[in-house]
């Protein structure tokens, strides 16, 4: 697993050409072009956040990337509304497609007869089993710990119950992932690699506000909320099971549990939000981000995350061997 110059081999690595077993988050209008570069130059693999189909800012951080070996990620339901986006992104020589919250069918075909690589995020057993048979190449298995939107399973259980079901694909763990102790139990619990957004998040490159970045290395997992409120005011209809991790401000402090009163008010509230939005007001505007954050206290480069996680992971794997018997 791990070679003589501290470089973790393993299957994700092997099948994707990468150094070191470490993925970004296409987080939407967060990791754009020079964040996903960034850690594919680190060794890692960088995913463009293809989020809800922007063709404009896509192609914009696509040509930031500058030829770096990127990556690309889609919401499966949204992407169905803009299908013409993944021949756009198809385009670019990605070196893997990653699809999320929802059906590969319509899209699997053509990745694979690109020669590229799928990615299928899934939330449950079932997921992984489906997305298998639909031809992915690598499944990351989601936990609700993760920031943005999840289901309802956690991410230690669910690793190695994927791992188990998908035999000898890759899997990749994600939600409440940070550190090199993260990846080092990820490997044990049967993973090849780990997939992280909130680490990433508060980096040089991330496009999140600064004040959300400032936010995030003081907040605690304690103060985040898995909640409906922001979909709602952002109109977005994100289906069942789905909810956004996010961090508990006055906005899901007052709305969480009164569906029925935002309904009553809900255009006003929405221009409210928008404009917080845009002023960077985050007392009602979101930071999302994942229960992880309170091993995040600074704002790095990214190309600095990725050989540090991975060197206290091997160093985490290697002590370890003090616990043996005998």
């Amino acid at each position: 697993m791990t070679n003589d110059d501290g470089r973790m081999e393993t299957p994700l690595t092997r099948l994707l050409g990468i150094e070191h077993p470490i993925l970004l988050a296409p987080m939407a209008m967060v990791a754009g072009g020079r964040l996903a570069a960034a850690v594919s130059r680190a060794g890692g693999l960088g995913l463009i956040g293809g989020g809800y189909g922007d063709r404009e800012w896509l192609e914009r951080e696509f040509a930031l990337a500058e030829g770096a070996p990127v990556g690309v990620g889609f919401i499966t339901w949204s992407l169905l509304r803009q299908p013409e986006l993944l021949d756009y992104a198809l385009e670019q020589s990605p070196k893997a497609v990653m699809l999320s919250f929802g059906d590969l069918a319509p899209f699997a075909a053509k990745i694979k007869n690109a020669g590229c690589r799928l990615i299928a995020q899934v939330q449950t057993v079932a997921q992984a089993r489906d997305a298998v048979a639909q031809g992915a190449d690598v499944v990351v298995a989601q936990g609700t710990e993760a920031g943005g939107h999840g289901a309802s399973r956690a991410t230690f259980p669910l690793v190695p119950a994927v791992a188990d079901a998908v035999g000898s694909v890759p899997v990749v763990a994600a939600g409440g992932i940070a550190d090199g102790r993260g990846l080092a139990a990820a490997l044990m619990l049967g993973a090849s690699g780990v997939l992280m957004g909130s680490r990433f998040y508060t980096t040089e490159e991330s496009l999140a506000h600064p004040a959300a970045k400032s936010i995030a290395t003081g907040a605690s997992g304690d103060d985040t909320i898995r909640s409906s409120v922001f979909d709602r005011l952002r109109e977005l209809n994100w289906p069942a099971p789905y909810t956004l991790r996010s961090l508990r401000n006055e906005m899901t402090e007052r709305w969480h549990d009164d569906a029925l009163g935002l309904n009553a008010v809900q255009a006003e509230e929405r221009t409210r939000f928008k404009a917080a939005f845009e002023e960077g007001d985050f007392r009602i505007a979101p930071v999302i981000l994942g229960e992880v954050v309170d091993l995040i206290r600074e704002i790095v480069p990214a190309g600095d995350i990725v050989p540090a996680v991975v060197t206290e992971a091997v160093a985490r794997i290697r002590s370890a061997n003090h616990y043996a018997p005998g």
